[in-house]
């Protein structure tokens, strides 16, 4: 269906979380999902336990050893970091066209998944470039805070760059907005400004702010494995099913196609 970068150029706004999370949802479409963690903080791997791996993407990008790919669940896999990974920013060389070394891993197992989803440095670095060069989708996490929304219109631009000069394929599969709390003036008018500036690309679920989204990653799961009444699980799953719309709607018409996305509890 689709490789979906997600990435943001701004840190602390639930970018890993929503990999994660995003990726679990899916499989409760019966969707088949490989996630990677192409930051160098490692924390999506961290976050699901993964934390004394082998061959690694650093391992395979520098030393052309063999993938491995790590089991989560039966549908859910991943391909974990470390902080080496640094040492790939620092030898990738955009100059060479090392920006589709990622691509290139990636096609040989893509036909292996339904959806795989990047998780990209808080930075538009050689490494996001890298992702945004393999990936068919882009989503963009944004939280409702003014400096948020600041340096979105930036990030915007040089995503239109990359659309022309690397990846033409490259569409934006969506924004969303993350720890989101309606009682906040603040937050309401951030929402308020992505509707009437980027409305044809904001998604209506926006994700809660809620505790049990931090409590997940220290038990080394997913939300819905953690709590599966919360409202994270909630907002995650409805969150799925808007890109999973999104990604139909843009490719089959049909009205019955996107009737066929049923959730399993």
């Amino acid at each position: 269906m689709g490789i979906f970068a997600i990435a943001n150029n701004k840190g602390g706004i639930g970018k890993t979380t929503s990999v994660i999370n995003i990726g679990a949802a899916l499989t409760k479409f019966d969707k088949k999902v490989l996630l990677v963690d192409f930051d160098p903080q490692a924390n999506l791997s961290k976050s699901l336990g993964f934390r004394e791996c082998t061959n690694t993407l650093t391992d395979v990008i520098l030393q052309g050893k063999r993938l491995n790919v790590e089991r989560f669940s039966d549908n859910l896999h991943v391909l974990p970091a470390t902080m080496a990974l640094t040492r790939v920013e620092q030898q990738l060389d955009p100059a060479q066209g090392d920006h589709h070394v990622l691509k290139e891993i990636l096609q040989s197992i893509e036909t292996d998944y339904d959806v795989i989803l990047i998780d990209c440095p808080p930075a538009l670095n050689i490494l996001t470039t890298s992702a945004l060069t393999a990936a068919t989708h882009l989503l963009i996490p944004v939280q409702a805070e003014f400096l948020a929304l600041e340096g979105l219109a930036s990030f915007y631009d040089a995503i239109k760059k990359i659309q022309k000069r690397i990846n033409t394929k490259l569409e934006i599969g969506g924004l969303f907005v993350t720890r989101y709390d309606q009682r906040k003036v603040l937050n309401r008018h951030v929402l308020e400004t992505l509707s009437e500036r980027f409305s044809e690309y904001l998604l209506p679920t926006t994700i809660r702010e809620n505790i049990t989204l931090a409590e997940a990653p220290v038990n080394r799961t997913d939300v819905f494995s953690y709590a599966p009444k919360s409202y994270g699980a909630e907002d995650y799953q409805m969150l799925a099913r808007d890109i999973l719309h999104k990604l139909e709607e843009s490719t089959v018409t049909s009205p019955k196609a996107i009737n066929q996305l049923d959730y399993k509890k």
